[in-house]
């Protein structure tokens, strides 16, 4: 059975992963490279959602590399393909992680907010392991909802979004603390315990793309908040971008989201 990705695949949700992808780029980054993917290596994207990901370790293994990137959405893959076109050295497939097969293994499998969805993180890991060489690479950027969203000082709408996505992520989301258990679920599928870091995303002033990024990240999830009995016109989605923009200027805030929390290991 597939695990549910609550923000859905819909245009806006795709465009709102692409806004998500340059903001997290840096992150996963230094995740890929430190954990030791390089020039001339196969690299399995797991989740690859429209295909940011995939891109970057397709520049990062260029040119005698190669990236598969997977997901289950056929939106987001469709999105990805067409994104790709002309780059010679990544492909998309349609498939979940538990119904891929390769006749041929991966010097690396990554995957960035993928965990997070998963209703067994540890059983996850394990399975996208096995497409993996001997000495290969798993590498996973995920958030951590338990270090949460701060304004300071205190700005009540940026509180309140926040306090709606940890919400709407609380509602369906088994994995949401993977994050937090990362050196378990390595360890539990048979890694070693992975090397890790964290960083957190801090913003404020007019020009901030945390706004945006806060706001299409609530829009995405109002199927959940209205099943938590959040009212639509409560969060008032059209105008919650600038609401944030504004009343954190107004009050000279500093803002943060959660931590990110980045993971490797090598079989």
């Amino acid at each position: 059975m597939k695990d549910r990705y609550i923000l859905g695949s819909t245009p806006t949700e795709l465009k709102r992963l692409m806004l998500q992808a340059k903001i997290l780029r840096p992150i996963t980054e230094r995740l890929l490279r430190e954990a030791g993917v390089r020039q001339g290596m196969r690299v399995l994207d797991l989740g690859c959602g429209p295909g940011d990901v995939s891109l970057l370790a397709a520049e990062i293994v260029r040119p005698s590399g190669y990236v598969l990137g997977i997901d289950q959405a056929q939106e987001a893959v469709a999105a990805a393909e067409g994104r790709a076109a002309g780059v010679g050295h990544v492909d998309f497939r349609l498939t979940s992680v538990q119904e891929f097969s390769s006749a041929e293994t991966f010097d690396a499998v990554i995957g960035r907010y993928v965990l997070l969805h998963q209703s067994d993180p540890t059983a996850f890991i394990r399975t996208a392991r096995r497409h993996l060489r001997p000495g290969g690479i798993v590498a996973f950027h995920e958030i951590s909802p338990r270090h949460g969203f701060h304004s300071s000082p205190p700005v009540q709408v940026w509180d309140s979004a926040a306090e709606w996505i940890i919400a709407a992520f609380s509602i369906d989301s088994p994995g949401r603390d993977a994050a937090s258990r990362l050196v378990e679920h390595f360890v539990n599928a048979g890694l070693q315990c992975p090397t890790l870091f964290a960083e957190t995303l801090v913003g404020g002033g007019e020009n901030s793309p945390l706004y945006a990024w806060t706001a299409e990240t609530v829009r995405s999830t109002i199927p959940e908040l209205l099943a938590l009995g959040i009212a639509e016109e409560e969060i008032s989605i059209d105008t919650l971008e600038d609401r944030l923009r504004s009343s954190v200027v107004e009050a000279k805030a500093q803002v943060n989201w959660p931590a990110q929390i980045c993971a490797w290991a090598q079989l």
